[in-house]
């Protein structure tokens, strides 16, 4: 599967990225949380898409997190993969990402932002190239470039990276 980019140029429209931004719940977790008895949940994420944000970031690509949960773990976690930009409780992730991009002086349209849920749904319009994992939302499928064929948590993070680097020589 391979979303709804045409076989004769899906991969190609991957080459000019140079950022990669995700949400957490949905994206880089299945979704679902484990409510412990004393109240703390967990997330399960996937140690390949853990691979490809690390190998990411060690090619010099910037990697930013924009999620409304708050997770110290989830934090920690991605701080060790060696993401310097967590942005965590966000209510308008618009307005976070116009800072971010600003700040950095990142160019819009060389953006890849996956997202999987209405929350996302402002950023991903904005964005070069909006991705989702295959679970995602119905209206997050629709104006995304690129549908993942993986689900959230289960190596949809991977699955970009992955094509990105291949394609610029920096993947094995």
């Amino acid at each position: 599967m391979q979303g709804k980019l045409s076989n004769m140029n899906y991969l190609e429209q991957f080459r000019d990225i140079e950022t990669f931004i995700f949400d957490v719940d949905g994206v880089l977790t299945d979704g679902q949380i484990l409510v412990m008895e004393d109240g703390s949940l967990l997330r399960r994420m996937s140690l390949r898409d853990g691979y490809a944000i690390k190998r990411a970031v060690k090619e010099g690509y910037n990697v930013c997190i924009i999620t409304g949960s708050k997770s110290e773990g989830v934090r920690l976690r991605l701080e060790g993969l060696g993401v310097e930009h967590i942005y965590t409780g966000v209510e308008d992730k618009l307005k976070v990402f116009k800072k971010y991009v600003d700040e950095n002086e990142i160019d819009e349209a060389t953006v890849l932002y996956m997202g999987d849920d209405l929350p996302d749904y402002a950023v991903m319009r904005r964005v070069g190239f909006p991705a989702c994992p295959r679970d995602a939302a119905y209206e997050m499928i629709e104006i995304s470039k690129y549908v993942s064929p993986y689900d959230g948590g289960r190596g949809c993070v991977r699955d970009v990276i992955e094509k990105v680097l291949k394609l610029n020589g920096q993947w094995g």
